[in-house]
């Protein structure tokens, strides 16, 4: 694999998604200060409604309109109030990121719900997650690769120069695959999606998105061969939920890309993050269990936090983030 071109700079650092506060400018800022050789589009779900996860990702469908109902995001008759402050809020945060990252030339990665964590989480208009019925979920999967088509060229127009990588947030991966996603009651279980149907859905929206893909999970259990046959250029994890190593020491090895989660996402009690020296130890030991010659892994590896930051302090946020920029680097200069 020494001859893989990776969509990201040797040595590189990024965020997962989500950071706390409300100001999109601020946040902005921050993240192109402190990861410039991989940005990412910060998420900011405490502005509400439409800034989560969830809502994002429902905000990018092309045909099937969303609505909130009970604090949870459905399917509605026709597009409303809801929907309109979602893609106001996404469409605020492009235009910051046209005029921060205005002179920016390297890769920038953007996060969105995957298509089977939506399909989790999204309501049908009759009751009922999207997950329950086959056909709906083949009518989620297209409308959210119309949608990410059309999110990723609006991007590249705001940072012309910048190169667009997708991440694919799929926090429900592994429930869906195994049948542990709750009914409305909590008394059952959706059934198991079997892992062909998955594999399609991810694959839909992967080459849909037409830029190098991401999938993000920071469950236990990730279905590492169905990522990569999905046509992902990299899986991102928290290294402290991976228990199996022989899946991943495959996976790296058939040429996934990782993303390792090897910084706490909140502030340990005493409050300080963990220094470049501490975060860069936890990959390259890593790294050496599952036995890669260390020139690899720069090349390879982008070091992160263990998930999104929401829940973190301003101060650990700084801290954390500039702890991954510099263990990046100091595992590229070895």
């Amino acid at each position: 694999m020494t001859d893989q071109v990776w969509p990201w700079p040797r040595g590189a650092a990024t965020g997962i998604g989500s950071l706390p506060g409300t100001d999109v400018a601020e946040a902005q800022r921050v993240v192109l200060g402190e990861l410039p050789d991989l940005p990412h589009l910060p998420e900011l779900p405490a502005r509400g409604p439409g800034a989560d996860l969830v809502g994002r990702g429902a905000g990018l469908l092309v045909g099937l309109p969303v609505e909130l109902y009970a604090a949870r995001w459905r399917i509605a008759p026709r597009p409303g109030r809801d929907l309109r402050r979602t893609r106001d809020l996404m469409e605020r945060d492009l235009d910051q990121l046209a005029e921060q990252a205005e002179e920016y030339t390297g890769p920038i990665k953007v996060q969105v719900a995957g298509p089977l964590t939506l399909a989790a989480t999204l309501e049908l208009p009759i009751g009922g997650r999207m997950l329950r019925d086959p056909g709906a979920v083949r009518d989620l999967t297209g409308s959210l690769a119309e949608g990410l088509r059309g999110h990723v060229e609006a991007v590249a127009r705001r940072v012309p120069r910048a190169s667009v990588l997708v991440q694919l947030d799929e926090p429900s991966l592994p429930a869906v695959l195994a049948g542990r996603v709750p009914t409305e009651s909590g008394l059952g279980a959706y059934r198991a999606m079997e892992s062909e149907v998955a594999r399609t859905a991810l694959r839909t929206v992967v080459e849909a998105a037409g830029v190098p893909a991401i999938v993000h999970c920071c469950a236990p259990d990730v279905p590492l061969e169905l990522v990569r046959d999905a046509g992902a250029v990299a899986v991102a994890l928290d290294l402290a939920q991976v228990t199996d190593l022989d899946p991943l020491g495959e996976a790296i090895d058939a040429g996934l890309g990782l993303l390792a989660g090897a910084a706490p996402a909140l502030p340990p009690p005493a409050g300080r993050a963990p220094t470049s020296a501490q975060v860069a130890d936890r990959v390259r030991q890593l790294w050496d269990r599952l036995g890669f010659p260390r020139a690899r892994l720069p090349e390879q590896v982008v070091v992160t936090p263990a998930c999104g930051l929401a829940g973190a302090t301003p101060r650990y946020v700084r801290e954390v983030l500039a702890a991954c920029r510099d263990a990046g680097r100091r595992l590229a200069e070895e």
